[in-house]
């Protein structure tokens, strides 16, 4: 199959600066624990992977250092932010044409695993303060701490739950670009839903219960709903963020709690993944392509991160509503036309 032509790679990517770049500029400091916004596995939904492929005879990668960079910043950048990392993924692999054959759709679903690694680290670094009182907590000697793992612990069960009993069924049915399509012009329209009731009443982000305030019977419900993000284009931040102020969370305490739950979730996917199909990474991908896409999607995580953080401190979400329905409204136009 031809690759599609570059006027396509140019329109995704002016689609996705429209949710990024425009404030990138006045991106704030890193945050500290329980100060800023947090915006969803699992709900994180990862693409199937593929029998252990054959490296090539010469010994050479199907993944270009390119191509890698690309997968890295795709996942970075859309990682957190509610707009469906999968989905974006699964887009981008699919227009550079990285799906073709059947080795190279193997490469491509192992290395879009491993470079989940750098979006943990992101988070990791940001939030170290926030982790390391987690850590704590678990100890005994700091029970906010203590308090936020459970949380995050009880918003875990029904993803791990629902994950395995229905991850067959997700793999043959929604695993297309025609349903992510669909999940991203519906969730855009729920954002832009949201935005226009906050305008309405005048909600704030900061209105709402802080972090520390979330019990485990509300993450739990949390937990529950993120389920649905199991179906690539919903976004397992957007699900997140709107569980949480569901449950009576402010905008800033579900964004902050989205990225943490991200860290667990992720860490779980890639742990689980990665051990089902390490042999196959690292003799199909070798070692420079894997560390040189991490590195990309750690940058652009944390880029994405902050940014996010400083843009809903002054603005609702509505602007990844219209992305969403933008990214939608192309995609099934490149689909109708047999492009994609």
């Amino acid at each position: 199959m031809p690759r599609p032509p570059h006027a396509v790679l140019l329109c995704l990517a002016v689609l996705l600066a429209a949710a990024t770049g425009l404030g990138l500029a006045g991106a704030v400091a890193a945050p500290e624990a329980g100060a800023t916004a947090s915006p969803a596995t699992p709900a994180v939904t990862t693409p199937a992977p593929s029998p252990a492929p054959e490296p090539a005879a010469d010994g050479t990668t199907t993944l270009s250092i390119a191509d890698a960079v690309i997968l890295g910043v795709v996942e970075g950048l859309t990682e957190y932010l509610p707009v469906s990392s999968t989905g974006h993924l699964l887009l981008t692999t699919e227009v550079l044409g990285l799906t073709d054959t059947e080795q190279e759709k193997a490469a491509t679903d192992a290395y879009v695993i491993v470079i989940q690694v750098g979006a943990i680290i992101a988070v990791l670094v940001l939030y170290w303060r926030r982790v390391w009182s987690m850590v704590l907590g678990i100890l005994g000697r700091d029970p906010i701490g203590r308090r936020i793992a459970v949380a995050l612990v009880a918003s875990v069960i029904p993803a791990v739950v629902i994950g395995v009993l229905g991850e067959q069924l997700l793999k043959d049915y929604l695993f297309d670009l025609w349903p992510i399509t669909a999940a991203w012009l519906v969730g855009g329209v729920v954002i832009l839903a949201v935005s226009r009731h906050d305008v309405r009443t005048g909600h704030a982000s900061n209105e709402g219960g802080a972090l520390e305030q979330l019990t485990a019977r509300r993450a739990f419900i949390i937990g529950l709903l993120q389920c649905v993000a199991m179906w690539p284009g919903v976004s397992r931040s957007l699900i997140t963020i709107l569980g949480g102020r569901l449950v009576g969370l402010s905008t800033q305490a579900a964004v902050e709690y989205s990225f943490l739950l991200g860290l667990v979730t992720l860490t779980g996917a890639s742990v689980y993944e990665t051990a089902k199909e390490g042999g196959a990474i690292i003799d199909t991908l070798g070692v420079v392509a894997p560390v040189v896409g991490i590195v990309a999607a750690f940058v652009a995580a944390a880029l994405s991160i902050k940014w996010m953080v400083g843009y809903l401190n002054r603005h609702s979400l509505a602007i990844f509503g219209w992305y969403r329905i933008g990214l939608g409204v192309v995609v099934a136009a490149l689909l109708a036309a047999k492009v994609l």
